[in-house]
C-alpha cells in the first residue's frame, strides 16, 4: 500500500495515533481498571467511556503541540516510547514515575542489556517502530494558517468538551476513580511517562545552580575512654547491599538456608529493618543523607552534604568508596570513589564480564596499611541480587536451590524458578559478608573493627504479578522495603557497646534513616547534626 496516496490533515493523523495507543498501548491500565470496575452491567458505560476520555484527552494534548514541524515527531516519539513503557507495565507491573526515569536515566550499559530481551524487542518493532514508519510516511495536506488555526481550535474545543460531557455524565464513577483509585492512573499510557519525565526534569535541572549546603563542619573525633587512654583506631566497613529482601534471609527465619555462614557468626540481625525508597537511585543518597524519609528529596540530597562529608570534616577519618554496582549515585563526589564493575580494577570477573562483589577486597590490605593510625571507613557497593538476571549474580559453584530460572525474562520462568535464582544470588552474598568479617578479624588487635550491612531496597518475585522493585512508597509490597541489615563488632569494638542492649533492641522497627547518626556514633564524631536518640547503637 503506498502510504503517500492516503491524505489526511494532522489532527485525523493524531486521532488515528492516540486510537492506536490506546488500543495497543494500555492493556495493563484496562487490566486494573477491571480489578476496581469489574465488567458489570452499572459498569460497563463507565468502561466504555473511559476508553473515549483517553482518546480526546490525548488528541486535546497533542494538538495543543501540533504544527507542521512537530506533530510527526511528537508522534513518532511518544510511540517508540509508549511501546517500551508497555512492555515494563506489562510483564513486570512497574510503575514509569519519576523516580523510575531516573533509574533509567543512571542506568549503565550493562544494566540494561540485562532487561533486553527478545519480547522486549517485538513490542518495539510491532508498537514502535511499525506504526512510527507509517506516521512517518503520511502524506499530510496542510491548509493556509488560517485554516490549520480554526481546525486546530476546533478539535481542541471538540476534544474538551468531550471530556467534560463524559466526566458529568459518569461523574460518580469519576469520582471514586480520581479519589479513591489514584494508583490506577499511574498506569495510563502515554500521559503518566509524560508527566513523570515533566517531574523528572523539574526536579533535576530546574533549581538553578546547585550549591552544596555543608553540615557538620563542626564534627571532632572524640576517643578517649574514661582514663583518659586512647583507644584504637577504627576500621569499618559497611556493606551498601543491591535488592535483598529480608523475608529470604534464613537469619530471619525464611525456610531455605541463604545465610548459612553469617548463622554462625556473631551478628546481630535486624529483621525490621525499611528502606528509605524502593530504588537504589533514591535509596543510597537518602540512607547516607542527615533527612529522614519523609523529608528527603532529590534537591535535598544533591544541594545538602551527606554523613561521608561530615566524617571527612573531622580530618582524623579516611572514606573509601568502592563500587560494583552503578555508582554511589552522587553519595560519594567529594570522597575517593573507585569503580568495580571492570577487570582493570576488579581482579574477580568471568568471562561473560560479570564482576563479582569479593573483587573489592583486594587490595584493601594496601589502603589499609598506607592510613595507618587513621580511622577508616570504607563503603562497599554491591551487584549483591541485581535483577532480573539474578542467574549471573553469583558463581556456578553457588547454585545450591534448583531448578533456576536463567533467563532475563522473568514471565516464563516459575515462581519457584525465580526464588531459586534469587537466593542463589543470597547465597553468594552470605559468602562475601562473611569473606569480610573474616577480612576485618585479621585487624581486631590493632584496631576496633566493625561491619555494617544494609540493603539499598528490597525486591518483588512475581507475587501478585509484580517483579522488580521501584513501585511508589506508598503502594509498594513489604518485600521491596522490608530489607536485609545486620551489624557485626570486633572484640575491641565491642568493650565500647552495650551488646545486651543491641541484642535485646535488634527486633525493633528501624530503617535506613538510622544510618546517618549510627555512623557518626560509631566514630565516636562530636557534631551538632547528631542525634543520638537515632542512633541505632548508642540511643538510651
Amino acid at each position: 500500500m503506498n502510504l503517500k496516496s492516503l491524505k489526511m490533515n494532522q489532527t485525523q493523523l493524531i486521532l488515528l495515533t492516540v486510537i492506536f495507543i490506546s488500543i495497543f498501548d494500555n492493556y495493563t491500565f484496562f487490566e486494573n481498571v477491571l480489578k476496581v470496575y469489574p465488567l458489570e452491567l452499572n459498569n460497563i458505560g463507565f468502561l466504555i467511556s473511559l476508553f473515549f476520555l483517553l482518546i480526546a484527552f490525548n488528541t486535546l494534548l497533542f494538538t495543543l503541540f501540533s504544527s507542521k514541524y512537530t506533530t510527526k515527531p511528537i508522534l513518532i516519539t511518544v510511540l517508540l516510547v509508549s511501546s517500551l513503557t508497555n512492555y515494563f507495565m506489562n510483564t513486570y507491573h512497574i510503575v514509569i514515575d519519576d523516580d523510575m526515569i531516573r533509574n533509567v536515566v543512571q542506568t549503565n550499559f550493562n544494566e540494561s542489556f540485562d532487561l533486553l530481551t527478545l519480547k522486549q524487542i517485538i513490542y518495539f518493532i510491532l508498537l514502535g517502530v511499525i506504526p512510527s514508519y507509517v506516521v512517518f510516511k503520511a502524506n499530510i495536506a496542510y491548509g493556509s494558517f488560517k485554516q490549520e488555526l480554526l481546525r486546530k481550535i476546533k478539535y481542541i474545543l471538540i476534544s474538551l468538551l468531550t471530556v467534560i460531557a463524559l466526566v458529568l455524565i459518569f461523574s460518580k464513577h469519576y469520582t471514586s476513580f480520581f479519589r479513591e483509585h489514584k494508583p490506577l492512573r499511574y498506569n495510563v499510557n502515554p500521559t503518566y511517562w509524560i508527566y513523570s519525565i515533566g517531574n523528572y526534569i523539574n526536579k533535576t535541572f530546574n533549581s538553578g545552580q546547585v550549591i552544596i549546603k555543608p553540615i557538620g563542619v563542626d564534627a571532632k573525633v572524640i576517643e578517649k575512654d574514661d582514663d583518659g587512654n586512647d583507644h584504637h583506631t577504627e576500621l569499618v566497613i559497611m556493606v551498601v547491599g543491591e535488592a535483598a529482601r529480608a523475608d529470604h534471609f534464613s537469619l530471619n527465619g525464611y525456610e531455605k538456608k541463604t545465610n548459612p555462614l553469617l548463622e554462625n557468626k556473631d551478628i546481630i540481625n535486624f529483621s525490621e529493618f525499611y528502606s528509605c525508597g524502593t530504588s537504589t537511585a533514591y535509596s543510597v543518597p537518602c540512607m547516607f543523607s542527615i533527612f529522614d524519609r519523609d523529608d528527603y528529596s532529590y534537591k535535598k540530597g544533591i544541594s545538602t552534604q551527606n554523613v561521608l562529608d561530615v566524617l571527612t570534616h573531622t580530618k582524623d577519618i579516611e572514606v573509601l568508596w568502592r563500587d560494583n554496582n552503578s555508582d554511589s549515585k552522587g553519595v560519594a563526589l567529594r570522597v575517593p570513589f573507585e569503580d568495580y564493575r571492570t577487570s582493570k580494577t576488579n581482579t574477580i570477573c568471568e568471562d561473560n564480564g560479570e564482576c563479582r562483589d569479593e573483587g573489592m577486597l583486594v587490595g584493601l590490605d594496601e589502603y589499609i596499611k598506607k592510613n595507618k593510625g587513621k580511622d577508616i571507613l570504607i563503603v562497599l557497593h554491591q551487584m549483591g541480587n541485581h535483577g532480573p538476571a539474578y542467574y549471573k549474580r553469583y558463581p556456578k559453584e553457588f547454585e545450591k536451590f534448583t531448578p533456576v530460572c536463567e533467563t532475563n525474562q522473568l514471565e516464563q520462568c516459575t515462581q519457584e524458578e525465580i526464588s531459586n535464582a534469587y537466593d542463589n544470588a543470597l547465597l553468594y552474598t552470605d559468602y562475601f559478608l562473611t569473606k569480610t568479617i573474616n577480612f576485618l578479624k585479621k585487624y581486631d588487635k590493632t584496631h576496633e573493627t566493625a561491619l555494617i550491612y544494609m540493603s539499598d531496597h528490597g525486591e518483588s518475585l512475581g507475587e501478585n504479578g509484580v517483579y522488580l522493585h521501584g513501585l511508589p512508597y506508598f503502594m509498594a509490597p513489604d518485600s521491596q522495603t522490608n530489607i536485609g541489615a545486620f551489624m557485626w563488632f570486633g572484640e575491641e569494638m565491642k568493650k565500647d557497646i552495650d551488646m545486651k542492649k543491641l541484642h535485646k533492641n535488634k527486633e525493633q522497627k528501624y530503617s535506613q534513616d538510622n544510618l546517618f547518626h549510627t555512623l557518626l556514633g560509631l566514630f565516636e564524631v562530636e557534631t551538632k547534626v547528631y542525634d543520638k536518640s537515632k542512633d541505632i547503637i548508642y540511643a538510651d
